[in-house]
Formats: C-alpha cells, structure tokens, sequence
C-alpha cells in the first residue's frame, strides 16, 4: 500500500503536473486538509470543550492552544485550522519557489492566446486571482488581430456571404473573447493583411 502524501507532497505533486495559481492549490489543498481534519476529529476522543454537538469557532481553538500552552502537562495541542495549514504550505512553497503566480500566468497565456483572445485570457486569469502585467498587456494587444485572424481562417477561411453568416461569425468570435474591434477588422477583411 502506497505511503499517504502530507499537504506539503500533494502541493509539489500538483506542481510538478502543471502550473498553479495560489487560490487554485489552495482549494486543491484544502480539501485534502480537511478532509483529513475532519477524519481526525472522529477518530480523536470526545474530550472537547465546546458543548456536544456545536463545531468549535477559530476563536475557540486559539483560546484553547493560548490556555493549553500555559499549563505544565497539558494535553496536546488541537491541531492548527486547515486553512492556516494550507496558507502556511503555499508559503513555504512560494518562498522556495515552488509556486510562481509569474510562471503561472506565463504557462496560461501560452496555452490559451493561439486560441483566445484578450477578454476571454484576463477573464481567466481574474478566475484565478492573477492579473497581467502592463507589457504582457500590450503585448497581447498587440498580437490579438494575427491571432484572431488566425482562429477565423481556421474556423471560417471564407468572408461571410450574408447579415447572417457575417453575425455567426462575429458571435463565434465575440465567444472566444476578442474585442469587437478586432472581430469587426476580421471579419469585414477576410485573411487580408491590408487593413493593419
């Protein structure tokens, strides 16, 4: 039977498969922590300072470790919050470089910019708590009519014949995040480069 991995093993687990936002290894983990919480809780004994049936508060534990902390033989400790359990494992690994919100934003943005475009790409990243910086901005700024063009070509490759043919692309497009200027150069010029 496989050893069970601590928090610590699953977080660099889940990097070494792929980059992470903090707030997204921070609900992986937190799952796991309490999942684990709540199994020790069953399997701890009864002897608990709250009244039977109530889940103790935060304050609760912190006033229990204060008073357990000052008295000579006390029982042990109840064990830390998941949530500072796992804010306290994201540190560690971001303080050893680990987890990289830079490193994360860089991998998403590769991912999605041949397919996205720049609404769709911030929205994401917003999802995940991360925002570009002002040069990766521009810079997709700037590459965003090359890329719709491109996801136009592949999709369409022809102009629209009609009204309906052009909303259908524009809405397919719009869909995919790119800016109604973008979508209005694209679809009116076709694969043309002239109208740059």
């Amino acid at each position: 039977m496989k050893p069970k991995l601590s928090l610590k093993g699953r977080g660099l687990q889940y990097l070494a498969q792929r980059e992470h936002s903090r707030s997204e290894l921070r609900q992986k983990l937190l799952r796991h922590a309490r999942a684990e919480a709540a199994a020790q809780q069953v399997a701890a004994p009864a002897a608990s300072s709250t009244h039977p049936g109530t889940a103790p508060t935060r304050a609760a534990h912190a006033t229990h470790r204060a008073e357990s902390a000052q008295l000579p033989g006390s029982p042990v400790q109840p064990p830390p919050f998941p949530e500072d359990t796992v804010d306290a494992i994201l540190d560690w690994l971001q303080a050893h470089r680990y987890l990289s919100e830079e490193r994360f934003i860089e991998s998403r943005v590769h991912a999605r910019a041949a397919r996205y475009g720049n609404l769709r790409i911030r929205q994401e990243l917003a999802q995940h708590g991360v925002t570009l910086s002002a040069e990766e901005t521009r810079s997709l700024k700037d590459s965003e009519l090359a890329r719709a063009r491109e996801v136009w070509r592949r999709k369409f490759g022809d102009p629209p014949a009609d009204a309906a043919e052009r909303a259908r692309q524009m809405r397919f497009l719009g869909g995919r995040g790119f800016s109604p200027e973008v979508i209005r150069r694209v679809v009116q010029g076709g694969s043309g480069a002239d109208d740059d």
